[in-house]
Order: structure tokens, then sequence, then C-alpha cells
């Protein structure tokens, strides 16, 4: 290895040890309840063992618990039928399989449906089911944390402060409590569709700035003995945290998404703040070197259309030649309006012009069509009122 690569090693180690250990000071509060029992849920099969174990269970336990948690979506031991009553009623002292308090539910006209969920803690994140309008199936939308901490000028999440990190259990919670809410689990002859059928991490927060958290929760849900989702079925949606786009290509090898929105660090400086420390260059070079990425999984490159700042031709064709040679496509997102919002959406005609000219590089460009703007469900358009002091109260 030359001295260069070799250094450039050691500062991505360290900047990759600065951000966990930032994250780190976010982390969310223990799972376990005021009566003393622990939640399964977010727990990885080595930690459910060492609970069982403790307990004095045998190791053929966990794969029997996983199944029923996991993959029949079942919260009452009780109804756990291949565990004798002896010890529903021992795990029942000990622990809870839990999920987040649905506080409100809002279906939009168009059929999606946002959560509100309430963890333990009073803390809220909002979650949102976007069905798809053609096939039986559709995306579920998770947080990741408790407001973000990037403050994306286009963003109403941006606009709320970092609360704190969501725990692995939060964050598969937030799946499994909106399959809960389509009656969606398996049944026991097998006919229960999958409509909860892709995971999107493109809710509130920036997914690498709570890497370990996530990397838990996509890991319970890839395992094929529970929910089963593959790695093709979950796209990982970052700003642009380019030493942890290495690590989740590494360790995950989902799909990746990244918030561009702008051709020129200029503009992104103002657009996307974390510009400032990871610029353009970094971004598509950290791109370039994603081990999933593939003709048949494509990086998609997120770009908002916002009126007169950078929804011009010259920026389509900056766009073209910025990830040429790259397995990409362009999602062209219509900028949604939020109460205090500056910006405005592009022309129709302007986006149809922008679209055009990527798509007739060999690009695919589809313009992403609104869902659930009605009830605030669209893309930014996620915020709740929890606030740092309630937690530090």
């Amino acid at each position: 290895m030359s001295t260069t690569v070799s250094a450039t090693a050691d500062l991505t180690a360290t900047e990759r040890a600065r951000i966990l250990a930032k994250s780190a000071l976010f982390d969310p509060p223990t799972a376990g309840l005021p009566d003393g029992r622990r939640d399964l849920v977010g727990m990885s099969r080595a930690e459910l063992g060492q609970e069982l174990a403790a307990i004095g269970e045998a190791p053929f336990r966990v794969k029997q618990l996983w199944h029923w948690i996991y993959h029949q979506g079942v919260t009452d031991f009780a109804r756990m039928s291949s565990i004798a009553r002896p010890l529903q009623e021992k795990l029942a002292d000990r622990f809870v399989v839990g999920r987040p308090e649905a506080v409100t539910v809002q279906t939009s006209e168009d059929d999606t449906r946002k959560f509100l969920f309430r963890f333990r803690d009073g803390q809220e994140a909002e979650t949102v089911y976007i069905p798809d309008r053609e096939e039986d199936r559709g995306a579920v939308c998770l947080s990741s944390q408790v407001g973000c901490t990037l403050s994306c000028r286009f963003c109403h999440t941006g606009t709320q402060t970092l609360v704190r990190n969501l725990g692995a259990a939060e964050i598969v919670g937030q799946f499994m409590a909106a399959r809960d809410s389509y009656g969606e689990w398996p049944s026991p002859k097998g006919e229960t569709p999958r409509l909860l059928s892709t995971i999107v991490l493109m809710g509130m927060g920036e997914p690498l700035y709570n890497y370990e958290n996530i990397a838990k929760a996509m890991r319970i849900v890839m395992d094929n003995e529970g929910i089963g989702l593959s790695r093709r079925r979950i796209t990982l949606s970052t700003s642009g945290v380019v030493p942890m786009m290495d690590r989740v290509g590494e360790e995950l090898g989902v799909n990746l998404a990244v918030s561009l929105h702008a051709v020129t660090d200029e503009l992104r400086d103002e657009l996307v703040p974390l510009n400032r420390k990871y610029p353009i260059r970094e971004v598509i070079a950290a791109c370039r070197r994603y081990p999933a990425a593939s003709n048949a999984r494509r990086i998609t490159f997120e770009y908002i259309m916002l009126k007169g700042i950078n929804d011009s031709e010259a920026e389509a064709r900056a766009l073209v030649r910025l990830i040429a040679g790259l397995p990409a496509k362009v999602n062209l997102i219509p900028f949604n309006p939020w109460p205090g919002s500056r910006y405005e959406p592009s022309t129709r005609a302007a986006v149809e012009r922008f679209a055009k000219i990527v798509n007739d590089a060999g690009f695919s460009a589809p313009v992403r069509t609104p869902r659930g703007r009605d009830i605030l469900a669209a893309c930014g358009q996620l915020r709740t009122e929890s606030r740092r002091e309630r937690r530090l109260a």
C-alpha cells in the first residue's frame, strides 16, 4: 500500500471514529421498562441468546422466539403456540415484545398513510407508507432520528434540531407497527400478501449519523428467518456522509440513494450545508467506490426541483457530466411546500426539459409524483414537536 493510500485510509478511519463518537452522544435510552422488563425487539440473535441463557433456557429457543417476533409479528407470549405455557409465563414476567405507540394515523387522499409514533421516553418521529399505484405492494419510509442535525434548506425536518438517535428497536418497530396497521403478517397458511415489501431510510434524520443502530436494525430486517427483506428491497438515503458511505457498502450492501440537489459546491453549500464538509467531488468519488452498485442496482441521485434555483438546462447538462460512467438514475423530486418554506416548485415545463436532457444522456430520470402532500407526508415535509429539552427534563 502506498504512503498516500495508507494516509487516506487512516484519515477515513479517524473520521469514522469521530462520527461514531459524536453519534453516541445522542444514543437512545435503554430498552428497559420501568417495571424492569426488557424489550426483545431490536436485540440481535446473540443478545437474545444471552438473555435466554441468563434465565436457564436452551439456545434453540432463540430460533423459536425469532420466528414468532419477526415472522409472525406476535406480541403476546401467550399466543406463541410452540412454546409451553410455563415458559410463556416466564417470558412474560421478564420481557415484552414492544411497538412504538401510534399517536396519530393519517391516510391521504392518494392512500399514503402517515404515522406519528411516540417512543417510551415521549419523543416522537414520523413514518410513511407509500402504496404502489399499480401493484399490491409498497414502501415504508422509516425515520432514523428524532429531528435532524443537517438543516437542509428545503426540508421541513431540517427546521427541527436533533433530539436523539432512534434505537434499533425503534427503527424496526416502525416497520412492524406499520405491518400491524395493515394486518400484513403472514397467516399460518401463508396467503397473506407482502404489501409492505420495501424499506426506504428516507424519513426524519441522517441515517449515517446513526449508523450502528441503523445497521443493527437492517440486519434484523434482512434475517431470512424473520422479516426476510432482501438487501435489494432496502434503500438508504444519505446527504453524503462520505466515510460512512464506504462502510454501508462493505457491511450492509443495501441500495444507496444520495441527496444531491445541486451540481456546484457553491449552491450545494447553501442547500445542503453538509457539503461544506464533504463536497460534491468526494461524494461522487464515494459513489464510484460503492461495491453494491451495478447496472442492476443503480445508485439513485435525488434532485429536488426548486424554481429558478437549480432547474436550468445548463444544470441538467452539468449533472450528466458529473455522474458520467456511474450506474445511476436520477429521481427528480418536485418541491413539496411546508409552512414557512421560502422555495417554490419548478414549473412543469422546466422539469420536463431537465428530465429530457438527463434521459437523452442515457440515465433514467423519472419525475417523482408527490404522495401524501395533503397530510404533510411527502418528501421533505416530515417534522414533529419533539425537543431535546424534554429529554433533558
